[in-house]
């Protein structure tokens, strides 16, 4: 009896210490998961904040450069007026008048005579600019002792560097009595003296609101200097143009990278450093404004970034140590419990934290922000993705490369883990896939056959894969078995597909792209079957003319899809769900006035040539060019795309070219593109057009003419492509 009490002792001990251990086991384990997790959602956090600011920094870049294009533009527009106000010198005032008056953006513009230049005038400067309070054009001259132009920067570096000159941003003190920048060009007279320099000044106002807060982080802020360290864009008003970045950030922690961060910038250099502050770490994005020598840069501090995340590793913490608690008592009933149900819970539980584990993962593998792209205004896109267990095998994605818009839509067969293991491979392809090749047909026979060599357990996906240019809204797309899109442009339609194989079924099939072109305003639908086949209690099916009836209505993206899945809900009832549902819809909004685009696909065969001319006819019609225009262009086109039918493909292999136009008020553009064999005519010598006929060697004409008619020519090998590129200017 007491051998039994000791046997039964030590159990009981041994299961105390079993308990202790599992517990001990159990928290290490959570920590470990909780910290690995932690790393690399910390990780993705930092490369998102990272895509982020640097999108940000592009966009005002671009901005900014708008500003100073057209501010450039305006004064080398006025250049032969100013020459001509030489020899009229009191109408210099009406020029730099009609400058400010006909342009917004300019808030002031001079005509300073280079002193000595005019005897009876030796220092001359009419200055023109636009009252901040009225908007009245006043007039006054700069020729004073108290200004003293000839020793201003603007005045003396376009002089010295003989081009346009961007200054120093400066508070124009006696001129236009605000913070400005100047641009100035020195203007040579008849006799190719500098005679003058014409300037345009542009407030810096539109800067602060260029540059702009940001509405991912607000507590981040942002900054510009100028190429000799003056703030001139900061949210403590105090520093602008008070103090230097060096010695604003005096006071700052971690002096070493800081002044990093400000030799960089004031080198012209873009990238991230992160600084130790006194209270909190920052990174600071940078990049430079090439043509002014400023620097732009966003301070965005660690709690910005990190906070949410930090916020919930101490939930996950605080729900860790109530795991571990629920967790011993649990082990204290199952203790009293018999072993079969004890392991039978255990496994339960298992499977479940598991399952959501993988449901997580599987959930933060696509992308689910919308508006994705907020910074665009030509795309309107939502998705919405509903497993019919725990996880699921449907699966969509995006993005945006070289101006197009690459997508896909997929559905594996089966359900469950197996299916979202293939969902997560799949996906995965398509995004290392999609960022190197650049048409659907490669895209998806690289998935293919990637995926049938690993097909072990004889699963398909059917899939979608479409790339949109963005710029013209064609849509080549590559169907493996999908359901077909819907089309909504004025009507809605089904997009007519190649019946292709689903992906991994067979390893040498070929797939065959198809090309579509999305008009301004229309819209593609895309679905998995778990839609038109959501069953009700009464084994009916939603249906395809449901889905259409749901279409008709117009809407936004999220509209369309919130519309849809109410419509499935209420159809269904309280039937179980059966089958994964996805959607996906993408509205093409892009317009872009007074700008005329054009495409055209022709085959390697000389009758298309007449197609060319009917192309460039209508061109001409539309932006009404004149006759003797148009076909000096028709010509030049002739040549050239005969020089791709002709030589680009092997002899009796079928291809195509691409013709591009793009037409504004001041150029037309034609792109040439063909996948043959790579050459460069533009390489090829001119042809001395004085030899007779049996000294110059064969061919060369062509392109000699095409050169002759056309303002630039230029010759690119891109991905396997042939780009020839022809611009006439038209003004």
């Amino acid at each position: 009896m007491r051998t039994k009490l000791k046997l039964e002792e030590r159990i009981k001990r041994n299961s105390a210490l079993t308990a202790l251990l599992l517990v001990v086991v159990a928290a290490l384990t959570l920590e470990a998961t909780s910290l690995i997790q932690y790393y690399y959602s910390e990780k993705g956090i930092k490369e998102e904040a990272s895509r982020r600011a640097e999108s940000q920094l592009e966009n005002t870049r671009l901005k900014i450069e708008g500003v100073l294009d057209q501010v450039e533009a305006v004064i080398g527009s006025n250049i032969r007026l100013t020459q001509w106000g030489f020899d009229h010198l009191d109408s210099l005032d009406m020029i730099t008048s009609i400058i400010v008056r006909d342009n917004p953006v300019v808030s002031g513009s001079t005509v300073a005579l280079v002193p000595g230049y005019n005897r009876k005038r030796p220092k001359f400067a009419p200055y023109s600019y636009r009252d901040p309070g009225t908007g009245e054009i006043l007039s006054r001259s700069l020729a004073t002792e108290e200004y003293d132009y000839p020793s201003k920067e603007w005045f003396t570096k376009a002089i010295e560097t003989g081009s346009g000159y961007w200054s120093e941003p400066y508070i124009d003190v006696g001129g236009g009595e605000i913070l400005m920048t100047t641009y100035s060009i020195p203007v040579r007279d008849g006799k190719g003296q500098v005679a003058a320099v014409l300037t345009a000044d542009i407030s810096l106002e539109w800067l602060t609101s260029y540059v702009g807060g940001n509405k991912v982080y607000p507590e981040a802020f942002n900054m510009v200097i100028s190429r000799m360290g003056e703030i001139i864009v900061c949210p403590v008003e105090t520093l602008v143009m008070n103090k230097t970045v060096q010695e604003a950030s005096k006071d700052f922690g971690d002096q070493e990278r800081v002044g990093a961060v400000i030799r960089s910038m004031m080198s012209g250099e873009s990238g991230m450093l992160e600084i130790r502050g006194k209270a909190s770490n920052n990174h600071v994005y940078f990049a430079p404004v090439d043509r002014t020598g400023w620097s732009m840069s966003i301070v965005i501090p660690d709690s910005e970034i990190f906070g949410e995340i930090k916020k919930t590793r101490r939930l996950v913490e605080l729900l860790q140590i109530l795991g571990l608690l629920m967790l011993v008592t649990i082990l204290g009933f199952a203790a009293k419990s018999q072993n079969e149900y004890k392991n039978l819970s255990e496994k339960k539980e298992k499977m479940e934290n598991e399952l959501n584990i993988a449901r997580s993962i599987q959930m933060s593998m696509i992308p689910k922000t919308f508006p994705p792209f907020p910074d665009r205004d030509d795309l309107d896109i939502s998705a919405v993705i509903v497993p019919a267990k725990e996880v699921g095998g449907d699966l969509y994605d995006y993005f945006i490369r070289d101006g197009k818009l690459y997508f896909c839509i997929g559905d594996v067969s089966g359900k469950g883990v197996p299916a979202a293991l293939v969902m997560a491979v799949t996906r995965s392809l398509f995004h290392s896939v999609a960022t190197h090749e650049h048409t659907s047909a490669h895209i998806v026979n690289t998935m293919n056959k990637s995926m049938a060599e690993m097909n072990d357990s004889n699963m398909f996906v059917t899939f979608f894969c479409g790339i949109l240019n963005l710029d013209d809204g064609h849509l080549d797309f590559c169907n493996a078995g999908h359901n077909a899109p819907v089309i909504i442009s004025g009507a809605r339609k089904e997009l007519e597909l190649i019946p292709n194989l689903p992906l991994g079924i067979m390893e040498d099939f070929v797939f065959k792209s198809q090309k579509a072109v999305l008009k301004d305003d229309d819209a593609l639908f895309l679905y998995t079957d778990g839609l038109t086949e959501a069953e009700n209690i009464n084994q009916d099916l939603f249906g395809e003319e449901r889905m259409m009836d749901v279409l008709s209505t117009r809407r936004d993206s999220v509209g369309h899809l919130k519309a849809m899945a109410k419509a499935v809900k209420q159809f269904v009832g309280d039937a179980p769900r059966s089958d994964d549902l996805t959607m996906l819809f993408i509205h093409y909004i892009k317009s872009e006035p007074g700008v005329l685009k054009r495409h055209l696909t022709l085959e390697n065969e000389i009758g298309q040539i007449s197609r060319l001319s009917k192309f460039i006819s209508n061109i001409a019609t539309s932006r009404g060019l004149d006759e003797d225009l148009a076909m000096n262009i028709n010509l030049a086109m002739e040549e050239a795309v005969t020089n791709s039918i002709m030589y680009a493909y092997p002899e009796g292999t079928r291809g195509e070219i691409e013709v591009d136009a793009r037409v504004d008020d001041d150029t037309i553009e034609f792109t040439i593109a063909d996948c043959g064999m790579e050459f460069d005519p533009t390489a090829r010598p001119e042809p001395d057009i004085n030899a007779g006929a049996e000294e110059r060697p064969i061919g060369g004409l062509g392109i000699f003419l095409v050169k002759n008619i056309m303002d630039s020519v230029s010759y690119t090998r891109e991905k396997d492509t042939n780009i020839l590129r022809l611009i006439k200017k038209l003004k």
